[in-house]
C-alpha cells in the first residue's frame, strides 16, 4: 500500500470513528479479519485469541489518539455514581405494583422490596409515562408527566422516596412527538425544567443514539450531574458526555465478545436489554463478561413479559459481586478470553492491587461440573468461589493451580484469587451471603404465570321494549363471528402474553382476528352523551368526582361553554360516565353490542366525533385497560408511535392504559349508554 494510500486509509477510519456510525476498523493478517462493531464478536478459533487481544489493545490506544479523547467528564466527582448503576428498572408509571389507584399513592417500598428479593436491588428506574397512551388527545409527552399524582410536585415526592433509598430516578424524553400540543420553548429547555421540578438523575434518550451537544450544556448548568442515556448504539464520538447508553439486541458471539464503548472506557455503563425476548442468559452473560449493566423490563407498555425464575437468580448472583468489586470492572485490568479447562466455559480476568477475579459463563443447556481454571500457582494466594460462596481448595500441578466448581446451564461463574490481606474484614460475611443466594438457585426457566386479563362487565335494569326512549336504538338479538382489528403495537390487544405477536416489520400493521360473539336484545344511545345532559345529571345529583383534575375541563364555571351544549361531554373517565349510567338506569355497552350496533344507520356520532368508553375494563394485576371504540376528531401526525386518531371503522379496537382519574380523562373520548331489555 502507498504512502498516499496508507493517508487515505487513516482519515477514512477517522472520519468513521468521528461520525459515530459502526466502524469497519479492521487489522488483516493471513486468513484474518477483526472487525469494530457496537459488540466486537470474539473469533471462535482459541488459537486467534491472543491476536484477538492485541487487536483490541491496538485499536483502542490508537482510536483514543485519533479522536482525541477527552475523559474530564468521567473523572467528575459528582459523576461518580454513574459506573455504580448496575441495574435499571424500566417502570410503567400505571403498572399496578408502582400505583395503588385506590389510595392515590405510588407503592416506593413494595415495589423495592420485591426488586431486592426477585432481583437483587435496582439501582436506577426509568420513569415511563406516555406511549403508547400519547396520541389519543393533543397532549404532549411532558404533559403526561404534568398530568401525573400529584403532578411535578408529586413525581418530586416520589424521586425524594426512591433517592431515600438509594435508587436514582431517570425521566424518558420522546424526540418524535413532534405532532402534539407545542409548547412556547424547545424541548431540551423543556426537560431541564422537568428535570429540576422532579429533581432527576438522568434522561433516557428514547429512540436516539445521542444527544445534542447544547443537551450536556444546558443539563451543567442546572448545577447538578445529570447524565444522558441513549437508546441506540452510542458513537464513540459521543461517549464523552453520554455516561450510559443501551446494549439493546446486540448479537454476541459463541466466545463472548467485548462491548465497544465498555472496551473504550472502562467507566461507561451499558445496559442489555431484549425487551421481547423471554430468555434473558444471553443479556446477563454478555452484561457478567463485559463488568456491565442489565436493563430490567418486564411491564412492556402494557403486555406482560415476566422473568423466569433461573434469569432472576443469575443477576441476583452477579450483583454483589459487580457491586462490591466495582473498582476491578471499571479499571485498566481487563483480559478478554483467558484460558478455561471445558468446553463451552469461557472466562475473562480482572485484575487491580493484588486482587484476580475471573468471571465465567456457561455457554452450554447442561451442567458443568469439574476443574474450571488452571492458573499459575502463587505462595499464600487464596481462592474463593463466589456464586457458591465458598473457599476452592486447588490442586497443584506442574506449577499449576487447578480450580474446581460448578455452573449450572445457561448460567454464570465468578471465582477470586487475593491474599487473605486483601479480602476485607467483611468478606466473611459476603460469602456467606452469596452462599444463601446459591441456596436459593432456580434452574426452571420456565416463564412465570399472570392471571388472564378478564372483562369486568355490569348489567342495567330491564327495560321494556315499548319504554325505550327515543333518543335511543333498539338492536335486536344476534349471534356469529365478529372480526375486531387492532393495530398491531406492543401494549398488545387483551392477553398479556402478547408479545410472540410483536414484530418487525408487522409491528404497526392491522392485526385481526375473529371470535364469536352471542348478543342479546339491547337498546343503545342514538347520539353520544351530550355537555346539556351530562349537566342535569350533575344539577339532579349534586356528583362530585374523589379525584377532579382534569374533570370537565373544559367546562367554564360548572357549565360547559356557550355554543358546545350539543357536543359530547368530555374529559370523563369511566367512574363519571358509569354514575352518569346508574343515574339514567343505563349501563356502557360491551365492545361488541357498540360494534355490532355501529353497522346501523341511525347511530350518529355528534357534531364532534369523539372515541366511545365501552364497558369492558381488563386486570392482568399490573395493567388496567379498556377498550374504545369509533375514532376521533383528533389525529397525531408525524410519527408511527403515536395511538390511532382519526375515524375508525367499526371492527376497529384502541386499546387505552388506564392509571388515575387525572390521565384518564381526555379531550377525546366521551361515551353513549346502553340498556338492557325484557
Amino acid at each position: 500500500m502507498s504512502t498516499k494510500q496508507q493517508m487515505l486509509s487513516a482519515l477514512l477510519l477517522t472520519f468513521l470513528l468521528t461520525v459515530g456510525i459502526s466502524s469497519s476498523f479492521a487489522q488483516e493478517k493471513p486468513n484474518v479479519k477483526f472487525e469494530i462493531n457496537p459488540l466486537i464478536q470474539a473469533p471462535t478459533d482459541k488459537s486467534l485469541w491472543p491476536q484477538w487481544r492485541e487487536f483490541l489493545q491496538e485499536w483502542r490506544q490508537q482510536t483514543r489518539k485519533d479522536i482525541n479523547y477527552d475523559d474530564s467528564p468521567y473523572r467528575r466527582s459528582d459523576f461518580a455514581w454513574t459506573p455504580s448503576i448496575y441495574t435499571v428498572a424500566f417502570v410503567m408509571m400505571c403498572d399496578e405494583t408502582f400505583y395503588d389507584r385506590q389510595k392515590n399513592s405510588f407503592t416506593v417500598d413494595s415495589f423495592l422490596d420485591h426488586g431486592k428479593q426477585e432481583f437483587g436491588g435496582y439501582d436506577a428506574v426509568v420513569y415511563w409515562h406516555a406511549y403508547p397512551r400519547i396520541g389519543f388527545d393533543d397532549r404532549n409527552q411532558f404533559d403526561f408527566y404534568r398530568d401525573m399524582p400529584g403532578g411535578l410536585e408529586g413525581l418530586r415526592k416520589l424521586s425524594d422516596q426512591l433517592h431515600a433509598r438509594g435508587v436514582r430516578v431517570f425521566i424518558d424524553y420522546n424526540p418524535w412527538d413532534t405532532g402534539t400540543r407545542r409548547e412556547n420553548k424547545s424541548d431540551i429547555d423543556v426537560l431541564v425544567d422537568v428535570v429540576t421540578a422532579i429533581n432527576a438523575d438522568g434522561i433516557f434518550l428514547d429512540t436516539m443514539d445521542k444527544g445534542a451537544a447544547k443537551f450536556r450544556t444546558k443539563l451543567d448548568n442546572t448545577g447538578r450531574a445529570i447524565t444522558l442515556e441513549s437508546e441506540g448504539a452510542l458513537p464513540l464520538k459521543n461517549l464523552y458526555d453520554h455516561h450510559m447508553s443501551w446494549a439493546q439486541w446486540f448479537e454476541d458471539s459463541q466466545a463472548p465478545g467485548v462491548l465497544r464503548n465498555k472496551w473504550f472506557e472502562r467507566r461507561h455503563t451499558l445496559h442489555l436489554i431484549r425487551r421481547w425476548d423471554m430468555d434473558h442468559s444471553g443479556e446477563l452473560q454478555t452484561a457478567w463478561m463485559n463488568g456491565t449493566g442489565i436493563m430490567i423490563w418486564e411491564n412492556v407498555f402494557g403486555s406482560w413479559n415476566g422473568w423466569n425464575p433461573r434469569d432472576r437468580s443469575i443477576l441476583r448472583a452477579m450483583l454483589p459481586i459487580q457491586r462490591r468489586y466495582i473498582g476491578l470492572f471499571t479499571g485498566e485490568g481487563w483480559t478478554p478470553l483467558v484460558e478455561t479447562a471445558q468446553p463451552d466455559i469461557y472466562a475473562n480476568l480482572w485484575e487491580s492491587k493484588g486482587l484476580r477475579l475471573w468471571t465465567l459463563v456457561n455457554r452450554s443447556w447442561k451442567s458443568v461440573d469439574g476443574t474450571l481454571l488452571a492458573v499459575d500457582n502463587v505462595n499464600g494466594i487464596k481462592y474463593f468461589d463466589l456464586i457458591h460462596g465458598n473457599e476452592i481448595e486447588p490442586r497443584i500441578e506442574a506449577g499449576k493451580a487447578l480450580l474446581n466448581s460448578s455452573i449450572s446451564p445457561r448460567s454464570i461463574g465468578a471465582i477470586l484469587a487475593a491474599d487473605p490481606a486483601l479480602l476485607g474484614k467483611d468478606f466473611s460475611s459476603f460469602l456467606e451471603k452469596q452462599a444463601q443466594l446459591k441456596n436459593r438457585y432456580d434452574n426452571n426457566a420456565k416463564l412465570p404465570k399472570l392471571k388472564a386479563a378478564a372483562a369486568q362487565t355490569s348489567r342495567s335494569k330491564k327495560w321494556q321494549q315499548d319504554k325505550v326512549p327515543a333518543d335511543m336504538t333498539v338492536m335486536n338479538s344476534w349471534s356469529g363471528d365478529m372480526t375486531v382489528t387492532f393495530r398491531n403495537r406492543e401494549c398488545g390487544t387483551y392477553e398479556y402474553a402478547t408479545l410472540e405477536n410483536i414484530s418487525y416489520p408487522q409491528l404497526h400493521q392491522p392485526l385481526s382476528f375473529t371470535h364469536k360473539a352471542v348478543i342479546k336484545k339491547f337498546a343503545i344511545d342514538t347520539e353520544p352523551v351530550t355537555n346539556a345532559r351530562y349537566a342535569e345529571f350533575l344539577k339532579a345529583t349534586g356528583y362530585k368526582p374523589k379525584h377532579s383534575e382534569n374533570f370537565l375541563k373544559l367546562w367554564v364555571n360548572g357549565r360547559p361553554p356557550k355554543g358546545s351544549e350539543d357536543e359530547p361531554v368530555v374529559y370523563v373517565d369511566m367512574e363519571d360516565v358509569n354514575a352518569y349510567a346508574k343515574w339514567t338506569g343505563k349501563r356502557l355497552p360491551t365492545e361488541d353490542e357498540w360494534q355490532y350496533a355501529c353497522r346501523n344507520d341511525k347511530l350518529g356520532w355528534g357534531k364532534k366525533r369523539v372515541w366511545n368508553w365501552t364497558q369492558n375494563l381488563y386486570d392482568d394485576g399490573h395493567t388496567r385497560f379498556c377498550i374504545l371504540k369509533g375514532g376521533s376528531w383528533y389525529q397525531a401526525k408525524g410519527s408511527e408511535w403515536y395511538a390511532d386518531g382519526g375515524l375508525q371503522p367499526c371492527d376497529f379496537s384502541a386499546k387505552f392504559l388506564l392509571m388515575w382519574p387525572g390521565l384518564d380523562r381526555c379531550s377525546t373520548i366521551g361515551f353513549r349508554c346502553a340498556a338492557d331489555l325484557e
